[in-house]
């Protein structure tokens, strides 16, 4: 997968829970032309949490894509995010779209791209896309090793850790959490 510059997105899935997180900039080259964007949102009746990586039209437009397929899949997120990186693939128009999604329920989590990848994550239950993605998924991953944090607070701070390394991610975060 080719990296996707200008946002962070981190999922954390302990103890029970699932916090989704993003950073808010949004760059166009080399300038910051929006610090508060929200890259997470909740689909499926409020009980599935959806993140992206990419172009802002690009993921808006899988937002819906995937809120049609759980309509189709009467809310089952497996079988929708199959059904989505099938069309992904194999559509001539939304092999054109520009990013990458995470997306999550109370159960499972995946990372969902228009190469048709369709990946969960380890047991340490961790995923992470974007520029500031291997920051925030490293420091997530000390963060779960060496702390007991619950998810919210584990997300958050490997977010901010993120935020220090990587020129595309700020702290302005958008959370969502199941």
């Amino acid at each position: 997968m080719s990296e996707r510059h200008a946002t962070t997105v981190l999922l954390v899935r302990r103890g029970g829970r699932v916090a989704m997180v993003s950073d808010g900039q949004v760059t166009l080259g080399a300038t910051v032309v929006k610090a508060g964007a929200a890259k997470v949102r909740r689909l499926g009746r409020g009980r599935v949490l959806v993140g992206f990586a990419g172009g802002a039209a690009d993921g808006l437009a899988l937002f819906a894509r995937l809120e049609a397929k759980l309509e189709e899949a009467n809310q089952n997120l497996e079988r929708a995010v199959v059904e989505l990186a099938k069309d992904w693939r194999t559509d001539r128009a939304l092999r054109q779209l520009d990013a990458v999604i995470l997306v999550a329920d109370a159960e499972r989590s995946f990372l969902v791209s228009g190469q048709g990848d369709l990946l969960q994550p380890d047991e340490e239950g961790l995923l992470a896309i974007g520029s500031g993605g291997n920051f925030a998924l490293a420091a997530a991953r000390a963060l779960a090793r060496h702390s007991e944090l619950p998810a919210r607070e584990l997300a958050v701070e490997a977010m901010k850790i993120a935020a220090e390394l990587c020129i595309y991610t700020n702290d302005r975060l958008t959370l969502e959490e199941l």
